[in-house]
């Protein structure tokens, strides 16, 4: 544990993701005692291991920068994109309060930022999507600011994670998919092995932290610097009452129970229920039992803050298009454990790979977002066949930028080949009978494919077509970064099951934050942030970041109210 129990506090926050440790930073610097409990080893839930984006329109970086789209257009996109899920005050409050979220953690904490300036919305033909300034993510951080507290945050997700190193979006990322081709890129990754080897030996991890790891990291620093109570190994059983109030939380740490009284009230930030069987079996219609479906968030998010909401006269909002924020993935074998599950975030728009299913038929557009792709797979699915699929490239495309877990160039393949994971065939027949595939299918698939992107065209699914396609391209690529024909062989294939980066549907609340009861009336002291709380973007994904930006923006509106401090209400 990292600090003594204690009996009471102003401000109790039951999770330590973005949108828990949002809450709890805010609240200290606003002046409030708070105490953080996490009932797992390391704190930082699914924002640890996490790409870190949080997208928030309008941010100080991207006005500093010149970018300075009114709001109307932003509202334009989201009225579209969420149709009757859109709700203005919601919407209100993120284009309001983000910006301003921003500049207090700049301002008041170690929290700070890089821009994501030229990075799209995910649907560019939808009106008043934006070609790039409403992301940002968290500045990359040196661990050793950490001292001690360095072991107690989450490592990165291991599936991807190179010898637990992570990788920066953006130009690190280029880098090291251009290693073994660009002096300057080999030079920059040989430096950042250099660098992780020496971290390893002399601290058991790597201390260059990028992503939402650095996000959580520099959450965590700020927190100690104000000194918040961190709890870590200790989970809530139980929320308290005074009447209609909620007033604090029974705990368990070490088996034995105590109750943390909170004067100003409880946030509930557990991080959804991605892991909770009987919840996924109610709201996942491709899991009938639960067990198929398979997130790529920790395993200890099993729906505890939601259980305790419902107890304390909370409800679950069950009736979003999408209860999760779908994403494929692949099922990575670990001997006597749990298969590891890896998203397959980036891979799918490089030119060079096609999707099918079971029957040798593509259903999508490979370049579009994660959860698209789900979307699609789930609407060609068959009632009653499961839904998976085959991801297919060729060697040029296995060694250039490598296949789910498998890496690229120079790093050797024959173990995946040996457990499984990664199928082969020397022509594409073969490996359809590797896969179970039909065989006639997919050679038709690829003739048809193939004929198109001589030309770099995509006519059945226009894989190209928009800015967020492009984006996750390879730029090299003319005239279409998005598309290539396939072959010489040989060729491999990882399987795709239904996957999810977390949860959408959560507790149903007002715009600031606090759960709505039956009645829809606020319950006094109970708020809740992240993924206990209902998306605010109602079961749809209009861009990457929308789970962090509201998170860390509604983690900040918790914390003024419980405070009792006004939020600044005039425009930015």
């Amino acid at each position: 544990m990292s600090s003594a129990l204690p009996s009471s506090c102003d401000l109790l926050v039951i999770g330590s993701g973005a949108g828990g440790l949002a809450s709890a930073v805010t609240a200290a610097v606003l002046g409030l005692d708070v105490v953080v409990i996490e009932k797992e080893r390391h704190f930082g839930g699914t924002t640890a291991w996490s790409g870190g984006w949080m997208w928030l329109p309008r941010n100080p970086l991207a006005r500093a920068a010149g970018i300075d789209e009114g709001e109307e257009t932003i509202r334009t996109y989201l009225r579209h994109e969420l149709g009757e899920g859109y709700d203005e005050p919601f919407v209100t409050m993120l284009l309001e309060q983000g910006p301003r979220m921003v500049d207090f953690f700049r301002r008041e904490s170690v929290v700070d930022f890089i821009d994501g300036n030229p990075i799209p919305d995910f649907h560019g033909n939808s009106p008043g999507a934006g070609t790039g300034g409403r992301s940002l993510c968290a500045k990359p951080f040196d661990g050793r600011e950490l001292g001690a507290r360095l072991h107690d945050l989450r490592p990165p997700l291991a599936e991807i994670a190179p010898f637990g190193m992570n990788i920066g979006s953006g130009a690190d990322l280029q880098h090291f998919l251009h290693a073994t081709r660009r002096l300057p890129s080999f030079l920059h990754v040989l430096r950042r092995l250099a660098r992780h080897v020496v971290d390893r030996a002399s601290h058991g991890r790597g201390l260059h932290l990028v992503n939402g790891n650095a996000l959580v990291a520099r959450l965590l620093k700020s927190a100690d610097d104000l000194g918040i109570t961190l709890l870590n190994e200790t989970a809530a059983i139980e929320l308290l009452r005074d009447g209609e109030r909620i007033v604090g939380a029974t705990v368990e740490s070490a088996g034995q129970r105590r109750t943390i009284q909170a004067t100003r009230g409880v946030v509930l930030a557990t991080g959804g229920f991605p892991h909770d069987l009987a919840r996924k079996a109610a709201l996942f219609p491709h899991a009938p039992s639960g067990r198929e479906h398979w997130s790529a968030a920790p395993r200890a998010n099993t729906g505890d803050g939601l259980r305790l909401g419902e107890a304390a006269g909370g409800h679950v909002e069950t009736d979003l298009p999408h209860a999760g924020a779908w994403a494929p993935v692949s099922l990575v074998p670990k001997p006597g454990l749990e298969p590891g599950r890896f998203p397959h975030l980036v891979e799918r728009a490089k030119p060079g790979a096609l999707m099918v299913r079971g029957d040798g038929r593509r259903f999508c557009n490979e370049a579009d977002s994660y959860h698209d792709v789900m979307q699609a797979l789930f609407a060609a699915t068959p009632a009653g066949e499961p839904a998976e699929a085959w991801l297919i490239c060729d060697h040029r495309f296995l060694r250039r930028y490598g296949l789910g877990r498998v890496r690229p160039r120079p790093f050797p393949i024959r173990h995946w080949l040996g457990n499984g994971y990664l199928k082969r065939g020397a022509t594409i027949a073969e490996l359809a009978a590797a896969c179970g595939i039909d065989a006639a299918r997919l050679t038709r698939t690829f003739e048809t494919y193939n004929a198109a992107a001589a030309d770099g065209r995509d006519p059945e699914f226009g894989r190209g077509d928009t800015p967020y396609n492009r984006i996750q391209g390879a730029p090299e690529q003319k005239p279409n970064p998005c598309v290539a024909p396939l072959g010489p062989g040989p060729f491999y294939a990882v399987r795709i099951v239904p996957g999810s980066l977390g949860t959408f549907a959560g507790l149903k609340t007002d715009a600031q934050a606090r759960v709505l009861d039956a009645r829809d009336a606020p319950i006094p002291g109970l708020y809740a942030v992240g993924n206990d709380m209902s998306s605010m973007m109602a079961g749809r994904y209009p861009a990457g970041g929308i789970t962090l930006g509201p998170a860390m923006t509604f983690g900040y509106v918790a914390a003024h109210h419980a405070g009792g401090i006004p939020l600044a209400n005039n425009r930015s």
